[in-house]
């Protein structure tokens, strides 16, 4: 039996999410983004487009191209919320389906034509979500994961179409070779530097010779050329943690290096939790000595997600738990049992000022970087890395297990 595959994205996400908050944005030119000088385009309008205006691009750079555009600074917490209703509509319709990104959905609806038809199908859920929502919305159906996210993008804006069985190389071939997904700048340089411009140069190769010059990468997209992706569409469910460690280099006993290394993962973890909306009930340390014992402690306390009372329980734990005073390998961080939700302020126990010292210092997080408030004691720890928000739908990038 052969695959069904659809692949939807909404239109200009941030900027369509904008313009239903303020229509006045409608028809004009709108970058999404950092509004500083170092800031960046996350998201622009097709009106910003005609102008050669793409995301990523350097704000200041897009408001030369397009003086006249207007400026939006972005808001994560929105397009999260319009993410979370468009989610529900489909968990409710789809038999299996993975949320990429925030804008991004693929659903296996294979064997649904014996009843009732997969492209139907599809529409259908199309018109239900615009309905909804009021946002645009296109999709592409095919056999397969690869060929369904490229007849997306060329169909967009506010569309849709299927790819038959046995047409995906021949709807491939006369594309460029960067509109398939595993092609970024780097790649496309080389391939125009071995006179590779088109999808169907590639097809027209011998695979030995993509693996030559490319290795594995050059087999994985000699198949995607063809057509050809058996990747299976993940099925999403929603994070119910989020953890950070770190692995040293050198083993080490210094207990005040330990505590600050916690502290920042605790504080950085914290902010990610109040940038998702999200609040944790449980908490766990990991310590893993030298000899590879390692040992774990965990805690539930009222749902928070404020920095002193996480790392009052960090450090609570692990002065339970780092009592055989030798070297130490790996420590770690986890908060679990996750919900939705801002934090409500606890009487008697916080104050108004307090609250507002968060939300202005998560400000300044959000305008120039997770790291542009600290503690001093955390200042110049390295290896836990950079951290965006975990609660969009993509992969979390929640510091990755690394040695320091």
């Amino acid at each position: 039996m052969s695959r069904n595959i659809v692949h939807i994205d909404l239109d200009t996400f941030f900027v369509s999410c904008e313009r239903l908050l303020n229509p006045e944005l409608n028809g004009k030119p709108v970058l999404v983004g950092g509004i500083t000088g170092r800031g960046v385009v996350a998201a622009c309008s097709y009106e910003a487009r005609q102008y050669g205006i793409h995301s990523a691009m350097p704000m200041r750079m897009a408001q030369q191209l397009c003086p006249h555009a207007i400026v939006v600074k972005g808001n994560s917490s929105i397009y999260s919320k319009f993410s979370d209703t468009i989610t529900e509509i489909i968990s409710e319709s789809a038999p299996l389906y993975e949320k990429s990104s925030i804008d991004e959905f693929y659903i296996d609806v294979t064997g649904m034509d014996k009843f009732y038809g997969s492209y139907k199908w599809a529409q259908e859920l199309r018109e239900r979500i615009i309905k909804e929502t009021h946002l645009p919305i296109s999709f592409g159906l095919s056999t397969n994961k690869t060929v369904s996210k490229v007849a997306t993008n060329e169909v967009k804006p506010n569309n849709h179409v299927k790819i038959e069985e046995g047409q995906e190389k021949t709807f491939l071939a006369p594309l460029v070779v960067k509109k398939i997904p595993m092609v970024g700048d780097q790649t496309y340089k080389m391939l125009l530097s071995m006179g590779v411009k088109y999808v169907k140069t590639i097809q027209e190769m011998p695979v030995e010779l993509m693996e030559k010059v490319m290795g594995k990468n050059g087999v994985a997209l000699w198949k995607k050329a063809q057509g050809i992706d058996n990747s299976l569409v993940e099925p999403y469910s929603e994070r119910k943690s989020i953890s950070s460690s770190l692995t040293f280099e050198k083993d080490t006993i210094n207990v005040a290096a330990l505590k600050n290394l916690l502290l920042a993962m605790t504080e950085k973890l914290a902010f990610a939790l109040r940038n998702g909306n999200k609040l944790t009930s449980c908490v766990t340390v990991t310590v893993r000595y030298s000899d590879f014992d390692t040992r774990t402690r965990q805690k539930r306390i009222p749902y928070t997600s404020l920095d002193h009372t996480l790392i009052e329980t960090v450090m609570e734990l692990f002065d339970q738990l780092y009592n055989r005073r030798v070297l130490v390998r790996l420590v770690g961080v986890r908060f679990s049992h996750l919900i939705g939700g801002s934090y409500q302020m606890r009487l008697f126990e916080d104050n108004a000022k307090l609250i507002r010292l968060y939300q202005q210092m998560d400000k300044m997080r959000n305008r120039f970087g997770s790291t542009a408030v600290q503690r001093a004691s955390t200042l110049g720890i390295r290896g836990i890395g950079h951290m965006s928000n975990p609660f969009n739908g993509q992969p979390p990038v929640i510091p990755a297990h690394r040695r320091m």
